[in-house]
């Protein structure tokens, strides 16, 4: 399957070990990508905490999870609005290739919505955990988690967004 097949929940690939979702978010693109990059956004659909004070290539940052603890990132790309990719890996350690994967996101104007795209690579070369049970547990994870982004643009928390709520629906295959 292709990444820009829709897909209602993402699909792990065993043979080249990377999730893929693609979905359609009624949207448009620069309120996703600001959902996307900004931790006060990040942290209200993506774990419970997030930092990212440096957002360009290196910049570095931590997401956090009350039960999963702190996590290390750093941005590998930064092309606004269209790309977002970070590296992120376990808790408590450095970013290494052998405990970290790399999160690419990529956001297409369609009309005043965005098709927006993840996938997640690296399991393969993990040696710090289990690579088929990480890319399991990570399909899970991006199944929820987009879903959880839709929910965050459809509330415009604080009219932070400025979105328009009738313009906001939901995650949907693209």
């Amino acid at each position: 399957m292709s990444t820009t097949e829709p897909q209602p929940v993402a699909v792990a690939d065993v043979d080249t070990f990377t999730v893929t979702r693609t979905i359609h978010i009624d949207a448009p693109r620069d309120r996703v990508w600001l959902a996307l990059t900004h931790e006060d956004h990040i942290s209200s659909w993506f774990g419970d905490t997030a930092t990212l004070p440096d957002r360009r290539v290196g910049g570095e940052g931590v997401f956090g999870w009350a039960d999963h603890g702190d996590i290390p990132v750093r941005i590998e790309e930064y092309d606004e609005p269209a790309v977002f990719a970070y590296t992120w890996g376990a808790v408590g350690q450095p970013l290494l290739p052998e405990n970290s994967t790399l999160v690419r996101f990529t956001l297409d104007a369609d009309g005043d919505a965005t098709r927006l795209t993840v996938v997640e690579t690296g399991f393969g070369t993990l040696t710090d955990r289990d690579p088929r049970t990480e890319l399991d547990e990570h399909r899970k994870g991006w199944t929820s988690e987009l879903d959880e982004l839709v929910a965050h643009l459809e509330r415009d928390l604080d009219g932070d967004l400025g979105l328009d709520r009738a313009a906001v629906g939901t995650a949907r295959p693209a």
